[in-house]
Formats: C-alpha cells, structure tokens, sequence
C-alpha cells in the first residue's frame, strides 16, 4: 500500500515544486501544475504539467547519464498515488547556491545584458548580435538563487569562484556546458533548437557533483522549433515564453512595472501551453505522453 503525502514532513516549497522528507537519505520531489513567469506565481495552473515536467526530467536524466539525483523509478513504491506520475524519489544533497546557465543563443536577460554592455555575465560577445542570434559558441551564464518571489540574477564567472571556490567553479561549468552541448545535439537531430537551459547540482557525501532538480524541461529550458528559425525576432517556442509574451502584451492588460499581480490566464492561453508542453515532451523524447503514468 502506498504512503500518503501527509505521512511525509514538508521540507520545503518553490514556485512549482515542492520537497518532502521520506527518511534520512532521501526526499520526495513533487512538481505542481503552477506556472511562475516575472518572479510570480500565477493562479491559474496548467493541467498536467507538473507531470510533463517528471516525464521530461527522467527521460533526459536516464539519456545524460552520470551522477544524478535520482533514486527511484517513476512508480516507486514510496511515491503517493495522489502524485504518482509527477514526483520523484531523489537522494537528499547538498544544494550548490548558483543557477548554471548555458547559452547557445542571445534571448532573455542575456540579450538585456548583451545591449547594455556587450556582454553577457562578463563574458565578451561580438558585435552587432540580435535577438536570437546564435553565438560564436555555447557560454556559461550563471545567476545567484533567489529567494521565493526574488528575481534570479547573472553573475559573472569570478563571483562563483568567491561562492564556492575555483575547483568547483571550474567543475560548474566544465559540466554545464558539456550537458548543454549533448542535449543542443539531441534537439537538434529532432528539429528543435535548444536555446539556452538551467541546471542545479548538489554535492553528496563524498564530494561527487550530482545534477539535480529538474533537467532540460519546458520550464528550465527554452526549446525553439528549427524549421522557420530566424535571428533577428522572438522565435515561437515550446516553453513558458507563450505566457510571458501574453502577460507582455495588450490582451492581459498587466503593467509588469507595477505592484499588482498578473492576471489569471484564459483558457485557450491555458490550453495551447498545456499542448505546448507536450509536444516538447513527444518531439524530443519519441514517446507519447499517454503512456506516462498517473
């Protein structure tokens, strides 16, 4: 018979997940429906993402290989029914304090970084770059953790090295940099851009450093469909960038400047970024979201 989720203490809670203690040595990560965008979390959820969101992670931890998080299957024994399909069994770690960003592409706060100072996390880029534009080479952009409604904020190489030391830095970046680049070939092959993605490590008991969290979902990654690509504009994509661009635009009537909170999405907003996701999941996995569990 399986546990409940009130038979397991809440450790903790971010902007779509949240961390159960199942014992000493492991932690139960459950991925929500809830949709942040601007440092906030949206009241309306997305149905079923919070199990693309596990789908995708698996696939991309069982394809990268390594030292990773994991410590269970999707059905485990330990996982709650009532949130079989989007929560994991990992092993508990020690968190590093930097969000390791890779970017292939100029978008986002990179770009916003790039137009003000030709650079990007102090790391020097060509001139006359756009919105979109490929870059020379994949670079590492990493940004301190922010607290719950914070915004994340890009750092330069330097300031990680004063966080957690030259080694690690280094190891940092040597892996973030390498997954980003298999996984841009992967996407690739599947016609699919990987713009830019995010990942967090951990440490575990003997010092190894294990990936962890979420890896190369819609959430944590922007993903662009290579057919049609152009640099120059705002690619369509496969992730969150949807709601961001609504939220932006005239339709919400949100001023993104102000105090007040964004408002609740529309259903046909809602449901084209539900379908968003999973065909993300579909196109790069191979497989059909049906056949996941929950």
């Amino acid at each position: 018979m399986r546990p409940s989720l009130s038979d397991y203490a809440h450790l903790a809670g971010g902007k779509v997940r949240d961390l159960y203690t199942i014992d000493g040595e492991h932690l139960l990560l459950v991925a929500s429906d809830r949709i942040s965008a601007y440092d906030h979390i949206l009241s309306t959820p997305i149905p079923d993402k919070g199990r693309v969101l596990t789908a995708m992670s698996v696939f991309f931890f069982n394809q990268l290989g390594g030292h990773n998080h994991l410590a269970g299957v999707p059905d485990d024994e330990r996982i709650p029914a009532e949130v079989l399909g989007r929560a994991l069994v990992v092993r508990k770690l020690e968190m590093v304090p930097v969000e390791c960003v890779a970017r292939g592409y100029l978008t986002g706060s990179g770009l916003a970084d790039y137009q003000r100072t030709g650079a990007v996390c102090g790391v020097s880029l060509p001139d006359g770059l756009v919105e979109s534009s490929q870059l020379p080479e994949p670079i590492f952009t990493p940004a301190t953790k922010a607290a719950l409604g914070d915004h994340d904020e890009n750092v330069d190489f330097a300031t990680v090295v004063d966080q957690v030391g030259q080694d690690l830095a280094v190891k940092l970046r040597q892996d973030t940099l390498d997954i980003y680049t298999r996984a841009s070939i992967f996407a690739a092959e599947r016609g699919i851009i990987l713009a830019d993605t995010k990942f967090e490590f951990g440490l575990d008991a003997d010092r190894n450093l294990v990936l962890a969290d979420e890896v190369l979902t819609p959430d944590s990654s922007r993903y662009w469909p290579a057919d049609g690509y152009e640099a120059g504009r705002v690619q369509p994509s496969f992730d969150k960038q949807f709601v961001r661009n609504w939220l932006t635009g005239p339709e919400s009537g949100w001023d993104r400047a102000s105090d007040t909170p964004p408002p609740p999405l529309p259903q046909a907003i809602v449901d084209a970024t539900r379908a968003r996701y999973i065909e993300a999941y579909e196109r790069i996995s191979g497989l059909s979201f049906d056949d996941w569990i929950g």
